[in-house]
């Protein structure tokens, strides 16, 4: 029976919510800590309860005012590690500036290997998060642990849809090896487009490859952002006559007019995780559906602590 005996449990300020769900799941307390910002905006954090010789994990995740998120990460990483806890894990669902993880244009930084660093040398032991370049994830350590959503979204899938008269759809090329593994595991059909652009951020063309007439199409993605491409997938995906539309992605960022977007859409439904915070988007999109990934994050924080293996939680969902 786990006590939780030895585990500490911290949060920033960016998704206290997401921490409560682990505390509870764990049977843990939050740790107490204080974190504040001066008129200038400089974060100080206090640890106000002993962790020496404890396992500290500490929940944060690139969302909102993602730098100070990040500063806030690092600073109680760095007060933990000179309180004298025995190993620091940063779990962070969503790892900030993770779009930015290579040199793709000239004199352009690979701010996400920079970040990765920052919190290394913080003194953080391990990270936990989903979906981020594994060429990333090494820098911080070689035992950090990447996450995947799929078993959660297969879960989601199965429980409601009909597999009979299911199609997988991939909004791009990118995310063609995510969509036909979870095809391949569901036993259904897979399609995916092709996208042409003129300029960044602007798709000029979408070509469907595969079939999806009479259909209920399921689009898989691993963000939505402003959720231009997916709606106009789902607008493509309508017209080559698929009877249901709706998204599923891990990471629901809906920024700008994403939420508007996808009202306007011809998506049935927006399924996310709840890797962000997503409760004003529930309010202000009734086409907005949260997974909870909690119970995820909290058995991969039991199985760290006990030495477990994770790579179970790859094809699982824990009860």
């Amino acid at each position: 029976m786990f006590t939780g005996n030895g585990i500490k449990l911290f949060t920033g300020t960016s998704h206290t919510e997401l921490a409560d769900i682990i505390a509870r799941r764990l049977g843990v307390p939050l740790g107490k800590a204080d974190v504040t910002r001066s008129g200038i905006g400089e974060t100080s954090v206090r640890i106000t309860e002993s962790v020496r010789e404890d396992d500290v994990y500490i929940v944060s995740t690139g969302c909102g005012q993602v730098n100070t998120a990040l500063m806030e990460l690092c600073i109680m990483i760095h007060a933990c590690k000179i309180a004298s806890a025995k190993r620091i894990t940063a779990v962070v669902p969503l790892f900030p500036y993770a779009r930015q993880d290579k040199k793709d244009k000239s004199r352009a930084p690979i701010t996400a290997k920079l970040v990765a660093n920052i919190i290394q040398k913080s003194g953080c032991d391990h990270v936990i998060c989903k979906w981020i370049a594994v060429s990333v994830l090494a820098v911080v350590s070689p035992l950090a642990k990447k996450l995947y959503a799929e078993p959660s979204a297969i879960q989601y899938i199965r429980t409601n849809f009909d597999l009979a008269n299911l199609v997988i759809v991939s909004p791009d090329a990118g995310g063609a090896k995510r969509a036909t593994s979870m095809a391949d595991r569901l036993g259904v059909d897979f399609a995916l487009f092709h996208k042409e652009r003129k300029k960044a951020n602007e798709v000029s063309r979408m070509v469907l490859v595969g079939h999806v007439q009479g259909k209920v199409a399921i689009l898989v993605d691993d963000m939505a952002d402003t959720c231009g491409t997916l709606c106009l997938a789902a607008q493509h995906l309508s017209e080559a006559g698929a009877t249901r539309v709706q998204g599923l992605v891990t990471h629901g960022i809906l920024s700008g007019n994403a939420l508007q977007t996808v009202m306007d859409s011809t998506l049935e439904k927006l399924v996310v995780t709840n890797t962000l915070p997503q409760e004003e988007n529930v309010a202000k999109c009734s086409k907005i559906e949260v997974i909870d990934i909690g119970n995820v994050l909290a058995e991969v924080i039991r199985r760290s602590h006990y030495g477990e293996s994770v790579s179970k939680l790859f094809n699982e969902v824990p009860y």
